[in-house]
C-alpha cells in the first residue's frame, strides 16, 4: 500500500484494558501544515482542550492516540496528563510539545493509566516505521468491528502523491463538527493554504451527515496534516480528493454501527436550504422507530411521515411531500407495493431512501444504520 511520504507510525498494546492494540503515534519527519475540528459537546475530553491549544498556530508534527480510555470528565488532572503525554513524546521525538496533538477514546470518567502511557511515549522513537498506518487504524478501535481506511493516489505535475485517511467509530455517534476520531495525511497542500476552510466544508458534507444513535461524543476529532512534500494542488482538486475520503470513511463508520446489519443512505432533496434539509435528514435517521422498521423489514412508511412532521419549526406541506424507498414511492402504497417494500428492506444490506421536500432546490445526503438488539447488548454492558 502507498503512504504519504515522510510519515512514520506504530500501533501497539500497552495494557490499558486488555491485550488488543491501544496506543499509537503518527509522526512526520517535517513540520506539517494542519487543521482540525473538534466536538461541540459541552464536556469535551482533556485531549480536545490540549489539542485546541496546540493547533492554534496551524502546524503539527505528530499525533499520539490511546484507546480504551477517553480521558473525559477527569478534571484538571486529565488535562495535565494530556500535556505530560505530549511533553514526554516530544522528548523522544525531539520536537516541540506544541507540535503534538493528543487524542483519547474509550470509557468516560476513568483516570488514564498515565504511567503506562508515559512509558510508551519514552520509547516511541524506536517503534516508528515508515507508513505502517494500518496498525494505527487498529489501535484506535474501541467497539469497532473492523479498521476504517480510505486512500487516494493523486497524479499532478508528473508527480504521484497520496492522501491517506483513517477513522474509528461505531457508537456514541452524531457528530456536530466532525467524527469520533479521524486522521487524514497528505503529500500535498492546497494552493490557497486554507486547510481550515476546506476541512470545515468537507466535514459538513461527510462526518456531520452521519448518525448512529444521536449521541454527540465528548471526544470527536478530525485532523488534517499536509507535509507539502510534493508541492501544492489546485484547491478544487485537493478538496475533491479530501471529500471522497471523508465520505468513504463516514459510510464505513455508519456501516459499522454497533449491532448494525444495514447501511442506510438518505437523500433529502428539493429543500429550501441546508438548514432545512439537515434538520429533516437527522430527524429521520435519528428515529428509533424508523431504524427498527428498516431492521425488521417492516414497510411502515408512516414512521417517515412522523419523523418529518416532528420537525415542528420546518413544516412541509404533506400534499407535495414525496418519499421513496429503493426507488419505490410509498405515500400511496397498496398491498402489493407494501410487499415490494418489505422485500426490498429484507433483501438488501444497503438501503436507499429519498425524501423530496419540494420547498426549494437544496439537497444533502446522510448515512446511518439500522437499530438492532446488538446495539442494546453492546451498550447495556459496556463497562461490565
Amino acid at each position: 500500500m502507498l503512504y504519504p511520504k515522510g510519515f512514520f507510525s506504530f500501533g501497539k498494546n500497552i495494557g490499558i484494558k486488555d491485550d488488543t492494540l491501544d496506543f499509537a503515534v503518527i509522526y512526520s519527519e517535517n513540520l506539517c501544515k494542519a487543521a482540525a475540528v473538534f466536538t461541540k459537546n459541552n464536556y469535551p475530553g482533556a485531549p480536545i482542550i490540549v489539542g485546541k491549544d496546540h493547533i492554534q498556530d496551524g502546524y503539527l508534527q505528530a499525533i499520539v492516540i490511546n484507546s480504551k480510555n477517553s480521558n473525559v470528565a477527569t478534571g484538571d488532572e486529565g488535562i495535565q496528563n494530556s500535556y505530560k503525554i505530549c511533553e514526554t513524546l516530544a522528548e523522544s521525538l525531539q520536537i516541540s510539545p506544541k507540535d503534538i496533538l493528543p487524542s483519547s477514546t474509550g470509557v468516560i470518567g476513568v483516570p488514564l493509566p498515565i504511567e503506562k502511557i508515559l512509558n510508551a511515549c519514552k520509547t516511541a522513537k524506536g517503534e516508528l516505521k515508515e507508513g505502517n498506518l494500518e496498525l494505527v487504524a487498529e489501535a484506535i478501535m474501541t467497539t469497532d468491528t473492523r479498521i476504517k481506511i480510505s486512500t487516494r493516489t493523486i497524479n499532478h505535475d508528473q508527480k504521484t502523491g497520496v492522501m491517506y485517511g483513517i477513522a474509528k467509530g461505531a457508537g456514541m455517534i452524531e457528530p456536530n463538527m466532525a467524527t469520533m476520531l479521524s486522521y487524514i495525511l497528505s503529500d500535498y497542500l492546497p494552493e490557497s493554504g486554507d486547510l481550515k476552510g476546506i476541512l470545515k466544508r468537507v466535514v459538513d458534507d461527510s462526518y456531520n451527515c452521519i448518525t448512529i444513535d444521536s449521541d454527540t461524543s465528548t471526544s470527536d476529532t478530525v485532523v488534517l496534516m499536509c507535509s507539502g512534500a510534493l508541492g501544492t494542488l489546485p484547491d478544487t482538486m485537493f478538496e475533491s480528493q479530501l471529500r471522497e475520503i471523508a465520505i468513504e470513511l463516514s459510510k464505513k463508520i455508519a456501516r459499522d454501527g454497533e449491532g448494525a446489519t444495514k447501511l442506510i443512505e438518505l437523500l433529502v432533496s428539493k429543500g429550501r436550504d441546508k438548514n432545512q434539509v439537515t434538520k429533516i435528514g437527522k430527524s429521520i435517521l435519528n428515529s428509533p422507530l424508523v431504524k427498527t422498521a428498516i431492521y425488521g423489514g417492516d414497510p411502515n412508511w408512516g414512521r417517515f411521515v412522523m419523523a418529518i412532521g416532528k420537525v415542528f419549526d420546518e413544516p412541509i406541506p404533506y400534499e407535495t411531500l414525496e418519499i421513496f424507498l429503493g426507488g419505490i414511492s410509498v405515500k400511496s402504497a397498496n398491498t402489493e407495493t407494501k410487499q415490494k417494500l418489505s422485500e426490498y428492506l429484507k433483501s438488501n444490506e444497503e438501503i436507499y431512501i429519498q425524501v423530496v421536500l419540494n420547498t426549494g432546490s437544496t439537497e444533502k445526503t446522510f448515512w446511518s444504520c439500522d437499530f438492532t438488539e446488538g446495539y442494546i447488548k453492546e451498550n447495556a454492558y459496556y463497562t461490565t
